[in-house]
């Protein structure tokens, strides 16, 4: 009887090409509607205010505003690396203050640059996570980061929208409630009664509140990141006044101080072309709601955001830099190559020799 014979194994099929792959929902919304939405507003502004608030904004530019905003943005960039060190720090990664200031301000200026406005914060995530050999929890640092910068931009915005006379004053009790209620939810999170099970979620909420207890409000760790984040919402606030003053605002800072943390929480609408969008639109509004006029709102919110796009630029010189870089050379041994009918094989001698030998051996045994 004879047997069946035995197939070989089959290859798996090979992976879809780029074409034959779906299109997804995030990707175009990350990379088509997000900038097309910045678009449609500017062009908004530009039909009910004309273009002259606009090229007022560039006439503005001189090279004493480009010093300042350089040097604000390197107050803002340093508390933000300060910020992730010590969220990084908390979740047990290891992140130089000096390599951390390299990699936000790469990343600043890919976020101003690239479609989208989150690439260059992917990108540092990424390469911070592979340079300590755990790119999630890299990625988690710098997500936790970001989050704890917008919380206390926030927090800070609805306790000075509530204090001082804006536009927006009657709905700020409403706005209050529901951050209380998220800080509630993260508090919630963070000090509850934790859930067993091996899903997909269980897993996941046990990593947040990981993190959260150990990444953001460990005391070693949660008075530094409020600290650098006021710093950071400091130097913002200053360089939007700078723009203000050069733009021919002349009023008091209780009414610009509102109307700067207006634009700063609208510029994380994920509808914008470089930060520019949503920033102009509200600015135009606030700025008439409370006395001046549009144009110049759309003016101040410009040339802010040309000052921020100056003060991205040396991480154009930091990404150039480390392109030039030569790659770094593994110092460690590596077994000598043995070229064996024409093919390069890196095991060592010893081995080779020890396969020859065992190849002879077989040859030669008869065969019974």
């Amino acid at each position: 009887m004879t047997s069946a014979p035995v197939l070989p194994p089959q290859a798996p099929p090979p992976p879809p090409r780029d074409r034959d792959r779906p299109y997804h929902a995030p990707v175009i919304w990350a990379w088509a509607l997000r900038p097309l939405g910045g678009v449609a507003i500017l062009a908004f502004l530009m039909w009910r205010v004309g273009t002259g608030p606009f090229v007022d904004a560039v006439h503005q530019i001189n090279a004493g505003l480009l010093v300042i905003a350089i040097l604000l943005g390197l107050m803002t960039t340093a508390a933000s690396a300060w910020r992730w060190s010590v969220i990084a720090g908390g979740l047990g990664l290891r992140l130089p203050l000096r390599t951390a200031i390299a990699d936000c301000y790469r990343s600043i200026f890919l976020n101003a640059t690239l479609p989208g406005g989150v690439l260059g914060d992917v990108h540092r995530a990424v390469n911070h996570g592979r340079e300590v050999g755990d790119v999630g929890r890299g990625v988690r640092a710098v997500i936790w980061e970001r989050t704890a910068g917008q919380i206390v931009q926030s927090v800070v915005a609805v306790v000075v929208l509530l204090t001082f006379l804006s536009p927006v004053q009657s709905a700020m009790p409403v706005v209050a409630g529901v951050l209380l209620a998220m800080l509630a939810a993260l508090v919630l999170l963070t000090f509850g009664r934790e859930r067993g099970g091996e899903s997909r979620w269980a897993r996941t909420l046990r990593t947040a509140r990981s993190d959260v207890s150990t990444g953001l409000l460990a005391r070693s760790v949660w008075p530094w990141v409020l600290v650098a984040s006021v710093v950071a919402v400091v130097g913002h606030v200053l360089m939007f006044f700078i723009a203000a003053h050069a733009a021919g605002v002349r009023t008091g800072p209780s009414v610009l101080i509102p109307l700067a943390l207006l634009a700063l929480v609208v510029m994380t609408v994920p509808l914008n072309v470089g930060g520019f969008g949503p920033r102009e639109g509200v600015a135009a509004w606030a700025f008439g709601a409370a006395g001046l006029t549009a144009g110049l709102g759309v003016t101040t919110a410009v040339l802010y955001g040309a000052l921020v796009l100056v003060a991205s630029l040396p991480g154009a010189a930091v990404l150039l830099i480390r392109r030039l870089r030569p790659p770094a050379v593994d110092p460690s041994p590596r077994p000598p190559e043995m070229r064996i009918r024409g093919s390069v094989s890196a095991e060592p001698p010893i081995a080779s020799a020890h396969r020859a030998a065992e190849a002879r051996h077989v040859t030669r045994s008869p065969v019974r």
